[in-house]
């Protein structure tokens, strides 16, 4: 059978429905074909006529030109997920593919905005197994001192990381056993992190975070298969939890400041160091200030006092935002030259998408009801053409670039 969609590209057919959670036969029932004509369509035996082709983008919510994207690949480096071993692989589908989709809006975005260079050290070198938790410990602090933390609390991280250049985006995982994913993509060679905007405390969120920058710090060379193995799994993710416990109570500053180890203390640092009484009481058991049996009846109390699902402070403390994507979006809606229908055209997604990846105001895409309102960062390439062409014809006409201020988390 001929072609009936020139340029289609079955590829994008099939991230959209992983992105939506949807198996083939449920995708065909949706759109009222076969199922076997699904899979023709996905495998690129077939192409879907133009009222097929429509069926699938309002059933997908994805734009109809959406299915022309040439797909867009971000290398085979590993993708960790935090809580994956309890994970369907439906779930684990779906988020990687809003994953990918940030990824994309990342890469669309840089032809015309420059962000933050990537300044994530590789502190795990090319044999995890041997890394001990001395060794995890540096690397918490390196990274703390690269980025000019020293031994301080971090009053927001998710900021100090996108100083960093790591794109960090949240969206509705509707998946409870997944907490986040991250990822270096090998296309603009970016490391990048996806948290779930589901329930989350600000103190979850900032340890979330924290956790997925210990992937990036220390694994960014472990090879796929290792993540397949339980064992192996389980070590790497012990080793980004030590790692996110580091960064966000390093040994002296948390310490110092600690007057003694009981639950009314660590109470009292929460809002300052922002994190959890239970992480507290974890990090003062590695760091031999306590035994486990000490930190076995802290947890308890925890228990007795109805802490175990809200600790105090939850509802008071703030949850931290991405500002990356949503700043460079409005910079080009305010002084890109690009009108809403433009910029959509170009990154070819659902409004509604782009808006929770990037951190936008709900409608500010969708309804067009929002006046667009212009902040400080980032800076707009010189010589970009607004609104013109693709993304990657714009990148060639670019001049001289402005880059961002420094990375500390005080500058923004």
């Amino acid at each position: 059978m001929g072609a009936r969609t020139p340029g289609f590209q079955a590829t994008q057919l099939t991230q959209a429905r992983l992105a939506r959670g949807l198996t083939r036969i449920a995708l065909a029932t949706a759109v009222k074909r076969s199922a076997p004509t699904v899979s023709k369509w996905e495998s690129g035996q077939q192409t879907p006529d133009p009222a097929a082709l429509e069926a699938l983008a309002k059933v997908l919510r994805v734009p109809r030109d959406y299915f022309l994207n040439l797909p867009f690949e971000t290398g085979e480096r590993p993708r960790f997920f935090r809580s994956m071993a309890n994970a369907t692989q439906r779930s684990r589908e779906r988020i990687t593919q809003h994953l990918l989709w940030l990824q994309r809006i990342s890469h669309d975005l840089q032809g015309w905005i420059e962000l933050p260079a990537p300044a994530v050290p590789d502190l795990g070198g090319g044999n995890v197994e041997r890394l001990q938790e001395c060794d995890i410990e540096e690397a918490a602090a390196r990274v703390r001192e690269q980025w000019g933390l020293w031994r301080a609390p971090i009053p927001d991280l998710l900021l100090v990381m996108e100083n960093a250049g790591i794109v960090v985006g949240r969206c509705a995982f509707a998946a409870p056993s997944i907490d986040g994913v991250s990822h270096w993509s090998l296309a603009d060679d970016r490391p990048y992190v996806l948290l779930s905007a589901d329930k989350r405390t600000a103190v979850r969120l900032r340890f979330d975070a924290a956790h997925e920058l210990g992937h990036l710090v220390l694994h960014r060379q472990v090879d796929q298969s290792a993540l397949t193995h339980r064992d192996e799994f389980k070590e790497l993710e012990n080793q980004a939890h030590r790692f996110a416990s580091a960064l966000l109570m390093p040994a002296d500053g948390f310490v110092n400041e600690l007057p003694e180890i009981s639950l009314e203390a660590f109470r009292t640092l929460k809002p300052r160091w922002g994190v959890s009484i239970g992480a507290m009481i974890y990090r003062c058991k590695d760091l031999g200030l306590i035994t486990e049996e000490h930190a076995g009846r802290l947890f308890k109390y925890i228990s007795a006092r109805g802490w175990v699902r809200a600790e105090p402070e939850d509802e008071r403390l703030t949850l931290e935002q991405p500002r990356l994507m949503e700043r460079s979006i409005r910079l080009l809606l305010t002084q890109g030259g690009f009108s809403v229908e433009q910029l959509l055209a170009q990154l070819r997604l659902h409004p509604k998408d782009i808006e929770a990846l990037a951190g936008l105001p709900t409608g500010l895409l969708s309804h067009r009801r929002e006046q667009v309102r212009m902040l400080p960062m980032p800076k707009l390439k010189a010589g970009a053409e607004p609104g013109a062409g693709n993304a990657g014809a714009t990148r060639e006409a670019r001049a001289e670039v402005v880059a961002f201020p420094g990375r500390k988390g005080s500058e923004r």
